[in-house]
């Protein structure tokens, strides 16, 4: 079937397959849904390769957490339109989301006509925040409050790469591979942690990850 060009084409990335089925059925009749992956580096990797109109992200995703990955995707697009799904109403996660330039937060509870209006203001380059945190959220980044003080901000973006895998339970070995660098090079950045956080078990580190939202609970 061919593609209709008049319609946004919109990419999803949520790691559970019923949450990116139920987009889909919300979504189609409004949006081409040009693709749906589970896991935040084969959203930046999709997102590569199809280059679509807007994105939909779940913010907890395995191998990189979804705000990760739209800071990848606007380091290769600085105009790509990302939304961002979570269940966590986190006042501070969705400051530091719009901060890193993102379209739209919006809840998982929300309705399907919160989502569509999302990507509509999105898409139309202007910012959506679901309604329960909005004002807080809005406030907090015209006032500049607590930039200075956004613990993922301390670390920087491989460090939040390794401590999330960390967390998720992967070895030194196995992080390399995700990574693509050396097992040394894992470790090197793993002693950084530690010495930035004052934390020094993995159990520690994967509760920081936790508190950072670069995992879920």
């Amino acid at each position: 079937m061919t593609p209709d060009v008049s319609r946004p084409r919109v990419l999803l990335a949520d790691d559970h397959r019923i949450v990116c089925d139920g987009l889909k059925g919300i979504l189609a009749a409004d949006f081409d849904v040009v693709g749906a992956v589970e896991d935040g580096r084969a959203l930046v990797e999709a997102f590569k390769e199809l280059r679509p109109d807007v994105v939909v992200a779940d913010v907890s995703m395995p191998l990189l957490n979804g705000l990760d990955a739209m800071l990848h995707i606007l380091e290769i697009d600085p105009k790509a339109k990302v939304v961002l799904l979570t269940g966590m109403p986190d006042v501070a996660l969705a400051t530091r989301a719009i901060r890193c330039g993102a379209g739209g937060y919006v809840l998982k509870a929300s309705a399907g006509e919160e989502l569509i209006g999302a990507l509509g203001e999105a898409l139309a380059g202007r910012t959506y925040i679901t309604p329960r945190i909005a004002g807080e959220v809005f406030q907090n980044v015209m006032e500049g409050r607590g930039k200075e003080h956004e613990p993922a901000d301390e670390l920087t973006a491989r460090e939040r790469e390794v401590l999330q895998l960390l967390a998720e339970g992967k070895s030194i070995k196995e992080a390399a591979a995700v990574l693509d660098i050396s097992p040394r090079t894992v470790e090197f950045h793993k002693a950084n942690l530690q010495d930035k956080t004052g934390f020094h078990t993995t159990a520690e580190l994967a509760r920081h990850a936790v508190r950072l939202g670069l995992v879920g609970e």
